[in-house]
């Protein structure tokens, strides 16, 4: 069964941090993209940013030099390292798992993340 299991999200002030964890279990994780995503009130869910299996990574204008993706293979978990922090990226983050072969993607049930100005 697989699962996808985010945690970190909480309250935080304008300019602080806050690091994201994805937990994965019951697929090969290792040779799995996982992607962090965000749904803000009203908005369409975007994609902030992915990494590969070999490590590459990929991150959405928005949070270029401010957040850090990672992952650790012998944990199964994703790192999201978030820095900086503003209004903006005030929405609920939701950890995804790149589609298997059958095409079926997952996704966890989502962490919340709040900036106050």
């Amino acid at each position: 069964q697989v699962r996808l299991v985010e945690s970190g999200g909480g309250l935080v002030q304008a300019g602080g941090s806050l690091r994201l964890s994805c937990a994965a279990s019951g697929f090969i994780f290792r040779l799995t993209t996982i992607g962090w995503y965000r749904q803000a009130p009203g908005k369409q869910r975007e994609l902030v940013a992915r990494i590969g299996s070999s490590g590459s990574t990929l991150y959405a204008d928005s949070v270029q030099g401010r957040f850090t993706i990672s992952r650790d293979n012998a944990k199964n978990t994703v790192n999201l390292q978030m820095n900086t922090l503003n209004s903006e990226d005030t929405a609920v983050y939701y950890c995804n798992s790149a589609p298997f072969g059958n095409g079926v993607t997952y996704w966890g049930q989502g962490t919340q993340v709040t900036v106050s100005s």
